[in-house]
C-alpha cells in the first residue's frame, strides 16, 4: 500500500513543478505585452496631437514644438550596427580561441576576466570613455571633439563583447566531439575543422549571441549619453562617425524627468520609447526566423 502512495506524492509533485513552469513562461510573455500595452497608451496620443510631417522630420527641438524622430532613430541605429560590426568578429574569434584552441589554464583564466567585464557599471564604462577614449579620438581623428558616434561605437563594442563572447562559447562547445574526430578521421586540419564544421553547427548559438549583443548595443543609455555628444542631428555623409550624434535611449534618460506628465512632449518620448520596442523586437525576431530556416534547412554543409 505505499508505493502506490509514494507513486501518488510523485505525481502530484510532477504536476505542480509542470504548472509552476508553464505559469512562469506564460508570465514572461504577460510582462513583454503589458509593457507594450502600456507604452501604446501613454505614446500613442502623440501620433493624434502631432502631425506625422512633424514626427518624421529631421530636427528634434522639443522647446519649440518640434519633435522629428530621424535622428534619433539614425544615431541609434549608425551606433548599434558600428558597435556590432566591431563586436562580432572580435567576439565570435575570441571565443573560437577560448573554446577551440586555447590551452585549459588559460580558459580558466579567461573566462573569469570576461565575466568580470560584464559586471562594470556602465556609468563607469561611460567615465572611462570621456577621460580616455575621448581624447585618443579627437587625436586620431582631427575632429573638433572627441564626443562622437566613434565614441560611442568603441565603448558599446566593449560592452556588448562579453555577452557574444560568452554565448558563442558555450554554443561551440555544445557542438558534440563527434563532429571534430570525423573531420580529423577525413585528414581536416584544426582550422578546418573550426571553419568548415564547428562553426556552421554552432551557427544558430552564434547567431543568438550576436542579437543578444545588438540588445545589449541598442538598449544601453548612460555610456551614449555621456560620450556621443548628445547633438540630434542627422548622421549622414562619410564623416557620420567623427561627429556627435544622439540616441533614442539617451533622449528619453535626459528629458524625461524635466517634462510634464501628459504633456505633449511626455507622450513623444513614450513615442521613441515604443519606437524602440519595436525596433528590438524586430531584430530578435528576424534572427529567430532565420534560425528556424536554417534548421529546416539542415544545418548547412559541412567539409564542403
Amino acid at each position: 500500500m505505499r508505493i502506490p502512495a509514494l507513486r501518488q506524492g510523485t505525481h502530484w509533485r510532477a504536476f505542480f513543478i509542470e504548472q509552476l513552469i508553464r505559469l512562469t513562461g506564460v508570465s514572461a510573455i504577460a510582462f513583454v505585452l503589458l509593457i507594450l500595452l502600456f507604452l501604446i497608451k501613454e505614446g500613442a496620443p502623440a501620433l493624434v496631437e502631432v502631425p506625422l510631417s512633424n514626427l518624421m522630420g529631421q530636427r528634434w527641438y522639443p522647446t519649440f514644438g518640434i519633435y522629428g524622430l530621424l535622428p534619433l532613430i539614425l544615431g541609434s541605429l549608425l551606433v548599434t550596427v558600428g558597435a556590432i560590426a566591431v563586436s562580432m568578429p572580435l567576439g565570435v574569434a575570441t571565443a573560437v580561441f577560448i573554446g577551440e584552441i586555447a590551452p585549459e589554464w588559460v580558459r580558466d583564466i579567461l573566462k573569469p576576466s570576461i565575466e568580470v567585464i560584464a559586471g562594470i557599471p556602465s556609468v563607469v564604462i561611460g567615465f572611462i570613455g570621456i577621460q580616455l577614449v575621448s581624447p585618443l579620438v579627437r587625436q586620431l581623428s582631427g575632429a573638433p571633439t572627441g564626443l562622437t558616434a566613434l565614441t560611442g561605437v568603441l565603448l558599446l563594442a566593449y560592452m556588448a563583447l562579453p555577452t557574444i563572447i560568452s554565448i558563442a562559447e558555450d554554443a561551440l562547445d555544445a557542438v558534440p566531439q563527434s563532429y571534430r574526430n570525423a573531420a580529423y578521421a577525413l585528414s581536416a586540419t584544426k582550422w578546418q575543422t573550426i571553419w568548415r564544421v564547428v562553426l556552421p553547427a554552432a551557427r544558430p548559438g552564434i547567431v543568438t549571441a550576436v542579437m543578444l549583443g545588438v540588445g545589449r548595443a541598442i538598449g544601453e543609455t548612460m555610456t551614449v549619453m555621456m560620450v556621443t555628444g548628445n547633438a540630434a542631428r542627422m548622421p549622414l555623409g562619410l564623416d557620420a562617425f567623427l561627429r556627435p550624434v544622439r540616441t533614442m535611449t539617451a533622449t528619453i534618460a535626459a528629458e524625461m524627468g524635466e517634462v510634464a506628465r501628459g504633456s505633449t512632449h511626455y507622450q513623444v518620448l513614450f513615442l521613441v520609447g515604443l519606437v524602440l520596442f519595436v525596433l528590438t523586437f524586430v531584430i530578435n525576431l528576424a534572427a529567430a526566423v532565420a534560425i528556424f530556416r536554417r534548421e529546416r534547412g539542415g544545418g548547412g554543409r559541412f567539409l564542403a
